[in-house]
């Protein structure tokens, strides 16, 4: 099918098409909340009709044109499973000429928002985003990104958004795990879960729960621990998780959310006089650099994660460069399970 070009749409054909001043479509185009939702759909699909996509917002300064920039927004600084996705983007990016902007949304919604609006409108060229979910209410700055055409790719799928996707593989990552501790003879193992907010959370918990349904040991929801991904929130909910049970019901294993979280629960049972593994097993997740040297090396699942950087950067500037628009791509990395001393197998209970 013949692609109309990039650009060869107005925003007067815009505002000719809708019936509306260019003022409005302007209004629309820029964020604002000036404009009713109603006339704000019809402009939008008018707009995802003519294809249109803005070289840059009317009334914002040229930050970006005179180089080519692109931006990526993760979700937290100071965990490497996020800074080496960025790097390996900016690796990418940089060997093609681009300027990586990088900035975190502390896994908080309106700082995600106020980057992506920033992002779109000052002249940066695209942008990769590792996006928060808390319902439909809170992906309307990913709508807005959708129907201006603006090129960005998302590192998780979000509901309701069709846009370009990074991701691995959570759901078929946590079976690995559950499967692994189940061959070597665990049967009591719980889930501790990450930010509720986090897409990859919830894919987790599907995985972890699909685990159960393919093997003959039940799962229940009491299997499904919350406590976080941040250190200090971590240590304190997992004290407080043992120390309203009894140690004969003590899990055998934990499956973490990520890596960060498993070294606050090691941290945690080893202030309980808890041993790993000999009393309990733990695996985490996303193998970030420094877990080998963890007090007992953590067996845990590795994520290609500047693999899933640079695949994001490629498509993004494919798009970016393209004079049409290019059909929606998905890439879904697969994790390993690396095994180390943190686990162990059980003899028959």
């Amino acid at each position: 099918m013949h692609m109309k070009k990039v650009n060869e749409t107005s925003i007067q054909d815009i505002a000719k098409k809708a019936g509306v001043s260019k003022a409005t479509v302007s209004a629309v185009l820029n964020f604002k909340s000036t404009v009713k939702p109603s006339t704000r759909e019809k402009i939008l699909k008018v707009t995802e009709a003519l294809q249109y996509r803005p070289k840059r917002m009317v009334g914002i300064p040229k930050f970006g044109d005179a180089e080519k920039v692109i931006g990526i927004i993760i979700k937290e600084l100071n965990y490497p499973f996020y800074t080496t996705i960025a790097e390996g983007a900016t690796e990418y990016a940089n060997s093609k000429g681009y300027s990586m902007i990088v900035a975190s949304s502390d896994y908080n919604h309106e700082k995600e928002k106020k980057y992506t609006r920033l992002f779109s409108v000052l002249g940066i060229k695209g942008t990769i985003i590792a996006p928060l979910i808390e319902g439909n209410s809170e992906i309307e700055h990913l709508l807005n990104l959708q129907m201006s055409n603006y090129p960005f790719v998302l590192l998780a799928d979000v509901k309701n958004i069709s846009a370009n996707v990074v991701e691995i593989d959570n759901i078929k990552a946590i079976k690995k795990a559950v499967q692994y501790l189940i061959s070597k003879g665990h049967k009591r193992i719980v889930h501790f879960t990450g930010p509720p907010q986090s897409a990859h959370a919830k894919e987790r918990i599907d995985g972890f729960r699909i685990a159960f349904s393919e093997v003959p040991l039940a799962f229940s929801k009491e299997m499904i621990i919350p406590i976080g991904a941040d250190k200090e929130g971590s240590y304190e909910r997992c004290i407080n998780y043992f120390s309203r049970k009894k140690a004969k019901d003590y899990p055998t294993a934990i499956v973490c959310f990520n890596d960060l979280q498993a070294l606050a629960v090691m941290t945690a049972l080893r202030d309980l006089n808890i041993k790993v593994p000999d009393d309990i097993s733990i695996i985490g997740n996303d193998d970030i650099h420094f877990t080998e040297t963890y007090s007992v090396p953590l067996t845990t699942l590795k994520s290609p994660q500047r693999e899933i950087g640079r695949k994001a950067a490629e498509i993004l500037i494919r798009n970016i460069e393209s004079s049409t628009l290019l059909p929606i791509e998905r890439i879904v990395l697969e994790t390993e399970l690396i095994i180390r001393k943190s686990t162990k197998k059980l003899n028959a209970e």
